[in-house]
């Protein structure tokens, strides 16, 4: 046999042995499916090779399975994206095999419009970042670095009643008032503010590290509710200022980024969306969209009274008054808060 030869045959063999010898998984799932419909998974070999079992899960939450393939309802997970993991068990060996995969909505989003009840006057020159009700009087957070503040409003004025001025090294966001205590987020600096309600007397700070950035806080009375500006939207323990979990908003399509200003009424999360004149209507539950209400016309309104600045001076404030169940909405540098209420379209 020549050496040419004996080099082609050897090279073959090699060939043949490591295809024969090298298992390569299939993780067989739809990329997305609504949480109404039942998920499918498989694992498979690429050549039929033989598989002696399998463990699946779904994050770090393992899926009974009596063969190869298996199906479960997702009815009870958070919408968003997750990651599908098989733990293949072969020839005395193991692989693992990972696969995102998005949980949609069930359905699209109720719409909503409006109709104005009530306008008062607002601050012009307060850039809204935050904005509650609380015992009568308003609270409102403003940003950009040099007039960045927490203030107590006359709701029925304008007046600015009482304010605290952040250093100018930061740049204000999210405000929320629990247990006598007002929190206040900032944007890129990775850090809020834990302020006495009556005196705005600042008692302590917190860092919040999982979550990207601060951009929206509401509470649920419970938790601290915030935005970090992607889609998602955190809890935080209110003793630890940790944040614990998380949802992500979605609907039957899509993901919605840029949450920012949020408010819990009556049991959902309303969410502004940077640079839209809109609000989401959120289940905590799980992130479902349940209602976009389309508020385009206020800027419509106010821009009959003053010039906006496209992209910057949008809608961005949510308060409710629970006793008298009254929505408050305004918008950044806006001359006029309003009182509306959600109609479906």
């Amino acid at each position: 046999m020549s050496h040419k030869l004996f080099i082609s045959l050897l090279a073959i063999s090699i060939s043949l042995f490591s295809c024969n010898s090298e298992y390569k998984f299939i993780l067989n799932s739809p990329k997305q499916i609504q949480i109404n419909q039942e998920l499918k998974i498989s694992i498979s070999e690429e050549n039929n090779n033989p598989i002696d079992s399998v463990q699946f899960s779904i994050d770090s939450k393992k899926i009974y399975a009596t063969a190869n393939t298996t199906s479960l309802k997702i009815n009870d997970y958070r919408l968003g994206k997750h990651t599908l993991t098989a733990i293949v068990f072969y020839k005395n060996k193991t692989k693992k095999v990972t696969k995102p995969i998005y949980f949609m909505a069930d359905e699209g989003p109720e719409i909503y419009t409006y109709k104005v009840i009530n306008t008062y006057p607002h601050d012009k020159s307060a850039y809204t970042q935050g904005l509650e009700y609380y015992n009568g009087f308003l609270y409102e957070g403003t940003g950009r670095k040099g007039t960045s503040s927490i203030r107590k409003v006359d709701l029925k004025t304008g007046k600015v009643l009482q304010s605290y001025d952040l250093d100018d090294k930061y740049f204000g966001e999210g405000i929320t008032i629990l247990n006598n205590k007002l929190y206040q987020l900032t944007w890129q600096n990775g850090i809020g503010f834990v302020y006495n309600l009556e005196t705005f007397e600042k008692e302590s700070e917190f860092k919040y590290t999982k979550s990207r950035e601060g951009w929206g806080l509401t509470n649920n009375g419970k938790k601290l509710i915030k935005t970090d500006g992607t889609e998602r939207i955190w809890f935080l323990n209110p003793d630890t200022l940790l944040e614990e979990n998380y949802i992500e908003a979605y609907t039957n399509k899509q993901k919605v980024e840029k949450l920012n200003e949020l408010e819990y009424i009556n049991g959902k999360i309303y969410a502004n969306i940077w640079q839209k004149n809109s609000i989401l209507i959120v289940t905590p539950k799980n992130g479902k969209v349940e209602g976009v209400a389309d508020l385009n016309g206020l800027k419509d309104l106010i821009e009959k009274e003053q010039k906006l600045v496209d992209d910057d001076e949008v809608l961005n404030g949510i308060a409710f008054d629970k006793e008298n169940n009254r929505l408050f909405v305004t918008g950044k540098h806006w001359s006029k808060l309003y009182e509306i209420e959600l109609l479906k379209k």
